[in-house]
């Protein structure tokens, strides 16, 4: 049988981790293990999962910030960075109120079901006024460039956005000038 995957960074909370699973799968969400862990999905989206940490262990809901929160339990985990992330800590198993963490778990599937998320912001490319004025005197390199996808021009213009002088600007449009022509994207060696 294999073993499940839970994230207990301390491993101490096996018996309650046992029941919080036991409560979820009263629930439609389907188990699954993602990033070494338990995630909880309805129609492959990621509603819940649930851990083990040094002083608590915890439900998380990926898009809790919808969730009504009428009992005060859920925190933002990264105040400031976590938009859509919210938790709930438990310190004992005496804390899981079953009722109410069923509760909980049947509005974040609503939310879900319904749409309610989050969406990444679109970040702008970074402009490179050297990189920009290189690809105007270079007709081969300018059509070459344009053959990338979107996402791919955003990496190599953030290479050379991030280049503070003259020097590193010039030492990595020597490095990435053949690749373009050659039609291989910064970071395609590390794709599979």
């Amino acid at each position: 049988m294999e073993e499940k995957k839970a994230w207990d960074k301390v491993n101490q909370w096996g018996e309650e981790l046992a029941l919080l699973r036991e409560i979820i799968q009263k629930t439609e969400l389907v188990e699954t293990n993602k990033w070494g862990g338990e995630i909880y999905t309805i129609n492959n989206k990621n509603v819940l999962g649930i851990g083990g940490f040094k002083n608590y262990f915890t439900i998380w809901f990926w898009n809790g910030v919808f969730l009504k929160d009428e009992a005060k339990v859920l925190v933002n985990a990264n105040e400031g960075v976590t938009k859509g992330l919210r938790q709930w800590r438990f310190i004992s198993a005496a804390d899981v109120n079953e009722k109410l963490v069923i509760h909980y778990i049947n509005e974040a599937i609503t939310n879900e079901k319904a749409g309610l998320s989050i969406k990444p912001e679109k970040k702008e490319a970074m402009q490179c006024d050297f990189f920009e004025s290189e690809l105007k005197k270079d007709s081969k390199l300018n059509v070459a460039f344009e053959q990338f996808s979107a996402y791919k021009q955003k990496e190599f213009w953030e290479y050379m956005a991030t280049a503070k002088q003259e020097k590193t600007k010039i030492s990595r449009l020597e490095k990435i000038r053949p690749m373009i022509i050659d039609g291989i994207g910064l970071n395609d060696k590390y794709r599979k």
